[in-house]
């Protein structure tokens, strides 16, 4: 038996079951990672609730600056093509179908962009009988637009069970009532004030059944069948909350408004606001939803130590909802800086430590397969680290490794529209204006590496490249300056260790702080 085991032990059954929460599958763990690899090493019918908010297929591009430690970071939120982010969404979502419990939860959060082809393919994987709710999520108010149309103010969350659909956990959600939210008719319900400023109603003790005996008594001089005995009755006067409005009127209840469960909430939110720049959970990442948004969906679709799985999750927010809630949670994440992030803010907001032996006697999480070395960088297959020094740059590597005539990527930037149609370009059509990218797995990219991307920016006329290698000749260095003298042309070399240096910044302010 190892310290760990021998630790929970001595703390008796509860710190046993928080050491293996569950029997299949270890939680509180950040997983750095393509999701799909990663989902098909979880095992089937393992998790309560999934949340996904993956990319929208919006064809946009973020410049990011991750918080305090100002790190400039790409997000790329675009695909081809509507059918390429439905191809690349399809078989995530067969395998989260597969890990969810059949009387699990799932929500899968995006916007107008793809949402009715993801609707589509959600009644593929689920099942159409499987749908709940489509719930409409207000993010922003309505600005002054400068096109006649109306304003695409609103996200989609699609709601499906996998199932066992009643025996689902749903915990309706209310909103607290005021008589601000309140109808005309429930306010003058709500008419009476008392001298705290509290609002309520005069509420009936009439029991609707005469047939009552044990019910039937006189109480202050009218003998009526009331709802509730004479010793309750009694009780609840003496504290105020039966009131006789005129001597010889019928004693009635005080029911006040703020102890009333509130609204019942439905498919429309319009009650949580969108993060703005001044919001104090704000990090800085691009599509940051709410804290209370993850917290209602937390709350209502899982029961404390159930396992909420989030296999986008970017800045962690649907982490912190779990935690909070007492749940138990699993996050994946392909971008290495933004599972630090929110290891940082697990660490920060939940004070949860990060630490393999606190995890191990179930107090705190841990962050797994963090890349890279240049020792691993090195040994990998070319092709592999052709797409992390791509996905580095904040790009978009080849699908194709053969003829693509001395491009591995391509990195779109901000400005970039589309401007050529037709049906090869796609249902979105791709942008114009991008920069290639030419990455090599070598000690040192030497002149003809660089004459030969040379060519290539040419033939693509391209104003500008990015060249990845471990290192750079001088020669190397000194044609890259002779281009952009002579052709205007500018070629941006970054060596593996400048992009590991990027990559780790985040984690190094930590360390320090």
């Amino acid at each position: 038996m190892d310290d760990d085991q021998e630790s929970a032990r001595s703390m008796g059954p509860v710190a046993e079951m928080r050491v293996r929460p569950s029997a299949l599958v270890d939680t509180r763990v950040i997983y750095c990672g393509d999701n799909l690899e990663r989902l098909k090493s979880l095992p089937d019918r393992c998790v309560d609730l999934i949340y996904i908010d993956p990319p929208f297929n919006s064809n946009r591009n973020y410049e990011v600056f991750w918080g305090e430690t100002r790190e400039k970071r790409a997000f790329a939120d675009r695909h081809a093509s509507t059918q390429a982010y439905i191809q690349y969404m399809r078989p995530r979502c067969v395998q989260l179908e597969r890990v969810l419990k059949r009387s699990g939860s799932f929500y899968y959060h995006c916007d107008w962009h793809a949402s009715h082809y993801v609707k589509v393919m959600l009644d593929g994987v689920f099942g159409e009988n499987n749908f709940q709710t489509e719930i409409i999520w207000r993010r922003n108010m309505s600005k002054g637009l400068s096109y006649n149309g109306f304003p695409n103010n609103h996200d989609t969350i699609f709601y499906y069970g996998n199932g066992n659909l009643s025996a689902m956990t749903f915990n309706r959600p209310y909103i607290p009532y005021d008589m601000e939210n309140l109808s005309q008719k429930t306010q003058s319900k709500y008419s009476h004030v008392d001298s705290k400023g509290r609002h309520y109603q005069l509420d009936n003790l009439i029991n609707p059944s005469s047939n009552r005996p044990n019910l039937t008594y006189e109480f202050l001089g009218i003998k009526r069948v009331w709802r509730w005995t004479k010793e309750r009755m009694i009780e609840a006067y003496k504290k105020g909350m039966v009131i006789q409005t005129k001597p010889g009127a019928v004693p009635r209840f005080k029911r006040y408004l703020d102890e009333q469960e509130g609204l019942p909430i439905d498919s429309v939110w319009t009650d949580i606001p969108p993060l703005n720049s001044q919001a104090a959970e704000r990090l800085g990442y691009p599509t940051q939803k709410p804290l209370a948004l993850l917290e209602r969906i937390v709350k209502a679709s899982s029961t404390k130590n159930d396992i909420v799985l989030d296999a986008f999750c970017g800045c962690g927010t649907a982490l912190v909802a779990a935690q909070n809630l007492k749940r138990q949670w699993i996050g994946i994440d392909i971008s290495p800086t933004a599972c630090r992030v929110m290891a940082k803010r697990l660490r920060d907001v939940c004070y949860l430590p990060e630490d393999e032996k606190d995890w191990r006697r179930g107090r705190g999480f841990v962050v797994r397969n963090l890349p890279w070395s240049i020792e691993r960088l090195r040994a990998i297959p070319a092709f592999e680290f052709e797409n992390w020094a791509v996905n580095e740059l904040g790009g978009v590597a080849n699908k194709v490794q053969v003829g693509d005539f001395g491009i591995d990527g391509r990195i779109y930037p901000v400005s970039s529209m589309p401007k050529k149609r037709g049906a090869e370009t796609g249902e979105l059509e791709i942008f114009d204006e991008w920069y290639p990218i030419q990455v090599k797995q070598k000690d040192q990219a030497g002149r003809p590496d660089i004459d030969a991307f040379e060519t290539a920016m040419r033939r693509a006329d391209r104003k500008l490249g990015y060249f990845v290698a471990f290192d750079f000749t001088k020669s190397a260095l000194d044609e890259i300056d002779r281009f952009e003298r002579a052709e205007g042309r500018r070629i941006k070399a970054y060596s593996v260790q400048a992009l590991l240096d990027m990559d780790t910044s985040t984690e190094k302010s930590r360390t320090s702080s």
